[in-house]
């Protein structure tokens, strides 16, 4: 390991994340019995301009007003090329603030937006006598944001999350898709021919490249990396897939733009009883291999090592906080 110590963001259980229209308030309390590990009441793209004074009211007055239970709240800010952002951060942290855990900032674009947030915070927090610091969650949704989210990630001490979003994202990068999420059928691999004439296609995944950076952003400064929409919540085999790739990258949690996304988001991000039980065989065969003065054994026919260790802590750990919540 590097001597450099990479300091870890607070260890929120961040499955789902469901998000939640500010101008729809009859939304609200059944988001709140869901099973969502995170809520983010939402006051950007889900809103109207001529609703968004009126979403930050309901925000600030459901905060205040319902329980929420141990569920994790965030609101998502409107973006700070606008009017609304600056009213949105002093309303509700003002207001509200003793019940929001986390902020979320769209289309972060350089370290300086992150900066720009933090200072406004703080000093409300500071002004409010607040003794819990709001934490961070950064949508990582443009080309500049990707350019730039190595820099992001390290901008502020709140920061706890990345998220990516697909749309805005194939949107800034001029993707030649309308999807939100999911495949297309354009980016595949078509085979040589065979024998017999055929051709196979293999389709791919064109976000494989963003995601996996911004992966490695978010778990280079400790911080927890979110798979963002799936625009087709009908279709659960497909939301299940991109929510299992994303898993495979790194991820540890997946955005549910409908409740119905939630259990599968929930779902994906565990691991399995089967992957729990092969961990805790792992740390078991380890242990005894320390105690007879080996660094690697075979188990199951397969070579195990400290690497391995590792590896089984975080399934087994993942599994501890899901039991506890």
């Amino acid at each position: 390991m590097s001597f450099f110590p990479v300091e870890q963001a607070p260890a929120r259980l961040n499955r789902s994340e469901l998000a939640v229209p500010g101008s729809q308030p009859q939304m609200f309390e059944k988001a709140s019995r869901s099973n969502a590990d995170v809520i983010f009441l939402d006051l950007e793209d889900a809103v109207a301009p001529d609703e968004k004074e009126q979403a930050r009211k309901n925000i600030i007055q459901a905060l205040n007003d319902i329980d929420w239970g141990d569920k994790t709240m965030s609101i998502r800010i409107n973006g700070l090329d606008t009017h609304y952002m600056y009213r949105d951060v002093v309303d509700i942290v003002e207001q509200a603030g003793e019940r929001l855990d986390l902020i979320m900032i769209p289309k972060v674009g350089t370290a300086a937006d992150v900066y720009a947030i933090d200072m406004l915070v703080t000093q409300i927090e500071d002004a409010r006598g607040y003794k819990r610091r709001i934490g961070f969650e950064h949508i990582i949704e443009t080309a500049l944001g990707m350019q730039n989210v190595h820099e992001i990630a390290a901008a502020s001490r709140r920061n706890e999350s990345l998220h990516f979003g697909v749309a805005d994202y194939a949107a800034s990068t001029r993707a030649r898709t309308t999807i939100i999420g999911g495949v297309n059928p354009d980016y595949a691999v078509l085979t040589d021919p065979a024998l017999d004439g055929g051709r196979d296609v293999h389709w791919g995944d064109m976000w494989h490249y963003a995601i996996a950076r911004m992966v490695v952003a978010a778990r280079a400064n400790g911080l927890r990396p979110i798979d963002g929409p799936f625009g087709d919540f009908t279709d659960k085999d497909g939301y299940r897939a991109a929510a299992g790739r994303a898993a495979v990258l790194g991820c540890e949690g997946k955005w549910a733009i409908h409740p119905g996304q939630i259990e599968l988001a929930n779902e994906v991000m565990s691991p399995s009883d089967s992957e729990v039980t092969k961990a805790k065989r792992i740390l078991e065969a380890m242990a005894e291999a320390e105690a007879a003065g080996k660094g690697a054994v075979s188990l199951d026919g397969r070579l195990i090592d400290y690497a391995s260790i590792r590896q089984a802590e975080v399934l087994v750990d993942k599994s501890r906080q899901i039991s506890a919540s």
